[in-house]
């Protein structure tokens, strides 16, 4: 899941994570709350509440982006053994990645939205407020023996955090 990040940016040792935090979200709009509160817990845990403002806007805007256009609109349940949406929160010394996993294949694609419409900015707010980032398919299960096609996507944001922290 790590490799694309790698883009443009010194090597990531990913053995050398000082902080990983997963939280599985349940299908409803309420999940984005949740998930504010889990990356605040999750920061203030790692001694960067500090940050807490400017990640949680970027947590809120993919995980709402996740429910919003990558869950099927019909009527059928997502298998209960794979949450539809994951947060994961990963730190190392001079960096934060947040990362939502969604069932969704489609590209994420940022436009411009007119003045007068309510929503249509969430990944122009993720550009702004992170330092990077993009998208990948999410890696396929590890199940030996089984050939599977990836499941969905990842959509991360990075944050540097300063030499200090």
């Amino acid at each position: 899941m790590l490799e694309p990040l790698r883009q443009g940016l010194p090597p990531i040792d990913p053995s050398a994570v000082s902080g990983s935090a997963t939280c599985t979200l349940p299908a409803r709009y309420e999940a984005v709350g949740g998930a504010r509160r889990f990356t605040r817990a999750t920061l203030n845990g790692w001694g960067l509440s500090e940050r807490f403002d400017d990640v949680a806007l970027v947590v809120s805007e993919l995980v709402t982006n996740a429910l919003r256009h990558a869950l099927p609109s019909d009527s059928i349940a997502p298998d209960p053994g794979d949450p539809p949406v994951r947060l994961h929160l990963m730190r190392w010394s001079s960096r934060l990645v947040c990362a939502v996993r969604d069932p969704s294949r489609e590209s994420p694609v940022a436009s411009e939205a007119p003045d007068c419409a309510e929503s249509g900015r969430g990944l122009f707010l993720v550009e702004s407020f992170s330092d990077s980032w993009g998208w990948h398919p999410s890696p396929e299960p590890e199940t030996p023996g089984m050939l599977s096609a990836p499941r969905g996507k990842v959509v991360w944001a990075l944050f540097r955090l300063s030499d200090g922290m």
